[in-house]
């Protein structure tokens, strides 16, 4: 009789001790579940950094955007051309070597006017920038040397492209980029066809 209740006794208490075993083991797998939540928890900020580097990139390359730091009260130029006007809000020498032109073009006519003839005439710029301003020059009168428009090795601009028509009073960004003239160059001619041709002075 005590012999049975001894190995009754026995067998609870290997059940209880497995049982308990099992538990902590249960135990431990939340506490890697739970560290690998606290490891990834603090890898999140050096992730939030690589975001905040691309924001910084972004910020870099604001240059070369339309619009993002550009005053649209400040009017340095105003052209016209084929029932549009072309604003030059702002012309700028870049850190890298490039002078960005930026500035807005609006409809002012009676009817739709679309970028035809704005990406100049040679074929393999107008074929790889449909509806661009990448035929706009810049000429260094003192030098008496031409820049055009920056362009990749498969002729993409640096500019704005895939201009949509433009309904009368519609109006929208554009910008350009050009290699920069030499730091004594403060002033050039810019020309965007089928527009007239205007004196920028160069900041920065």
């Amino acid at each position: 009789m005590s012999i049975r209740c001894s190995t009754k006794s026995r067998r609870a208490v290997a059940a209880v001790s497995l049982a308990a075993a099992l538990a902590l083991a249960v135990t431990g797998c939340g506490t890697d579940g739970g560290g690998e939540k606290t490891k990834d928890a603090g890898s999140s900020p050096s992730s939030a950094p690589s975001k905040s580097s691309e924001e910084d990139k972004g910020a870099k390359q604001e240059d070369t955007a339309a619009g993002d730091n550009v005053d649209p009260n400040v009017k340095l130029a105003e052209v016209r051309g084929d029932g549009l006007t072309l604003v030059i809000n702002q012309v700028k020498r870049d850190s890298g070597g490039f002078v960005t032109v930026q500035g807005e073009l609006k409809n002012v006519s009676d009817r739709t006017r679309n970028s035809s003839g704005w990406e100049g005439a040679e074929t393999s710029i107008v074929n790889a920038n449909p509806n661009s301003v990448a035929g706009a020059t810049l000429v260094d009168k003192a030098s008496k040397k031409r820049y055009y428009v920056l362009r990749d090795t498969e002729n993409r601009c640096l500019c704005t492209t895939g201009i949509s028509p433009l309904a009368p009073s519609a109006s929208t960004p554009i910008f350009m980029q050009f290699p920069a003239p030499p730091s004594t160059t403060a002033e050039v001619d810019f020309t965007l066809p089928t527009f007239a041709t205007t004196s920028l002075k160069i900041s920065g």
